[in-house]
């Protein structure tokens, strides 16, 4: 089964796009324009990274500049998603630190192909969720911070050293990055059937091979996603990944 560009999926998508934008308006939550605008993106991406990796595939050296270049934007927008842009490099590096190991246990273990085809997609599934929790680390610890700050001048004024005194705050909240993606695992086949899964049967694989191909993926997401959140928590209590303002008044 596959399903193909025509006239019942664009009115499907139009019909789609008309009861969300109707949801907004009946909310007032005034973000109408940017859901269209979202909406009109998409279809515009989707239609580019489908020419680029119908051209990618045939060659493996391409198939990596993709998945390169989908890391740097996953990067630039979990950067500005937690207004710590000008840190965009510490972003990348637990990003990155999460994403490169389970790339190469897949890849070394031949339990994805060592091809186009294949580490196009597991790659963007895989930094897509690594981008998902560094903005949502960074956004929690950052607000616990700016919520904090008298207790953190306070475990200062008690002797307490710049990092132990910012783990004080962030150490707890840290891990609610990792409950989406948890909830994601232990509710897979009971209340949702993930993208793997649907791609797999879509395109004419057995439900088995689907299941294979979905836990695969689902243990590949925990794992980038504990190490980018460990390696965020660290990079924080360091100072070295925080907007600006976090910059300035997390002083000695």
């Amino acid at each position: 089964m596959t399903i193909s560009p025509g006239w019942p999926v664009a009115i499907a998508l139009a019909l789609l796009l008309a009861v969300a934008l109707g949801a907004h308006l009946i909310a007032g939550y005034r973000l109408t324009r940017s859901a269209f605008v979202a909406a009109a993106r998409a279809l515009v991406q989707l239609a580019v990274v489908a020419l680029l990796i119908r051209a990618a595939v045939a060659h493996l050296w391409l198939s990596w500049i993709l998945v390169l270049v989908m890391f740097a934007v996953g990067v630039f927008t979990t950067s500005r998603r937690i207004e710590a842009l000008p840190a965009w490099p510490w972003s990348a590096f637990a990003m990155a630190c999460g994403v490169v190991p389970v790339l190469i246990v897949v890849l070394a273990s031949q339990a994805v192909p060592f091809e186009g085809i294949a580490i196009i997609p597991v790659a963007g599934i895989i930094v897509g969720n690594a981008m998902t929790a560094n903005t949502l680390a960074g956004r929690r610890m950052f607000a616990a911070l700016r919520e904090e700050h008298a207790q953190y001048e306070a475990a200062l004024s008690l002797g307490m050293r710049p990092a132990l005194a910012i783990a004080e705050s962030v150490h707890r909240r840290a891990p609610e990055a990792l409950l989406p993606g948890m909830d994601q695992v232990s509710t897979t086949g009971l209340v949702t059937l993930p993208g793997a899964f649907i791609g797999v049967m879509l395109g004419g694989g057995t439900p088995v091979q689907a299941a294979t191909t979905q836990a695969l993926v689902l243990f590949g997401i925990m794992a980038a996603q504990t190490i980018t959140v460990l390696v965020d928590e660290r990079l924080v209590c360091a100072r070295r990944l925080v907007p600006a303002d976090l910059k300035v008044s997390l002083i000695d």
